[in-house]
């Protein structure tokens, strides 16, 4: 979540959002209920325009030598 969102936004997504792939929950409730995190992410990334090419992290540039 931080490395997409950032971690202060990360953590609004978490609490503040809801997400009606997750049943008109929010991630925080949807993960205490014990939904499989993979669904939660699934629903985050939807919502929030993350290309399909990031759902399995942002790819990370290797540094020049």
């Amino acid at each position: 979540m931080a490395d997409e969102f950032g971690q202060a936004y990360a953590q609004v997504i978490i609490d503040d959002l809801v997400l009606g792939a997750l049943g008109d929950r929010t991630a925080a409730v949807a993960i205490k209920a014990g939904d499989d995190l993979r669904v939660v992410w699934q629903a985050i990334c939807e919502a929030n325009g993350v290309p399909k090419d990031r759902w399995h992290g942002k790819t990370k540039l290797k540094p020049k030598l």
